[in-house]
């Protein structure tokens, strides 16, 4: 076994599984909630077919929330109740990846919500991020928050923690067998 692999099978069996909501409060997950990139969400359409959108997101430190127009395609499906999935992901050597599985919860407010603000300030700045804020006041008179709930969580980031099939191998090459 290799040091890298050493050490992500230490760093594996002393934090929380694969799965358990408690990865929310891993440094990954972390920074990563707080990455000026979209969510990927995942989510079933009315015909059965599976869709994925990027959309800007806010952690309000229990759920994700997604700002959009209440006349968006996604809140015909996105009723209170449906399963979805998120990934947050940062593409570089060492690839970081947040995995979520959840239900949904929606409510519509007056005016840009104020998580679609915090939002558009975080990924674009201050004062890209008001330009736009004004924009969309302008656009938008009511908006639709999606609240995603995590009840499965997952981390990738190729350190500490590998796709399983990943260490499906290495414990194979490790014991001898195929």
């Amino acid at each position: 076994m290799t040091n890298n692999e050493n050490q992500a099978h230490r760093a594996q069996q002393s934090s929380p599984e694969q799965g358990d909501v408690d990865l929310l409060q891993d440094p990954v997950a972390q920074q990563l909630l707080q990455a000026k990139v979209p969510a990927h969400l995942a989510y079933t359409w009315s015909d059965g077919t599976p869709r994925v959108v990027p959309i800007g997101f806010h952690w309000n430190g229990e759920e994700i929330v997604l700002g959009t127009t209440p006349d968006s395609p996604k809140t015909k499906v996105l009723k209170d109740g449906a399963k979805v999935a998120v990934t947050i992901d940062i593409n570089s050597t060492m690839p970081k990846v947040l995995l979520i599985r959840g239900t949904v919860r929606t409510d519509t407010v007056d005016g840009v919500a104020p998580e679609y603000a915090a939002m558009l300030l975080r990924t674009m700045g201050e004062e890209a991020g008001n330009a736009t804020l004004a924009e969309a006041k302008r656009l938008y008179p009511q908006m639709t928050r999606i609240f995603i709930h995590p009840e499965w969580v997952g981390i990738l980031d190729f350190e500490t923690r590998l796709p399983s099939a990943v260490e499906r191998a290495i414990e194979r090459a490790q014991s001898g067998s195929r």
